[in-house]
């Protein structure tokens, strides 16, 4: 029984420390260039790395990425 509490323990606190490292955060503008300077200045501000995962362009230019701490 405790191994079993030992283990959800560890797999609960390995999920919460997780979720705090990575944080999604989108930008549009009227380019690509420009709305991946906006992602850039958002991981610059919160002291981070950034991975885009996403981009579309219909008439403005959207992108979503992660920040990496």
């Amino acid at each position: 029984m405790k191994n079993i509490k030992t283990f959800v323990a560890v797999t609960v606190l390995s999920l919460i420390s997780f979720g705090s490292f990575a944080q999604s955060v989108t930008a549009s503008a009227s380019t690509l260039d420009a709305a991946e300077a906006q992602i850039a200045d958002q991981a610059q501000q919160a002291g981070a790395a950034y991975k885009i995962t996403g981009a579309r362009v219909d008439n403005r230019a959207y992108v979503s990425a992660e920040l990496i701490k």
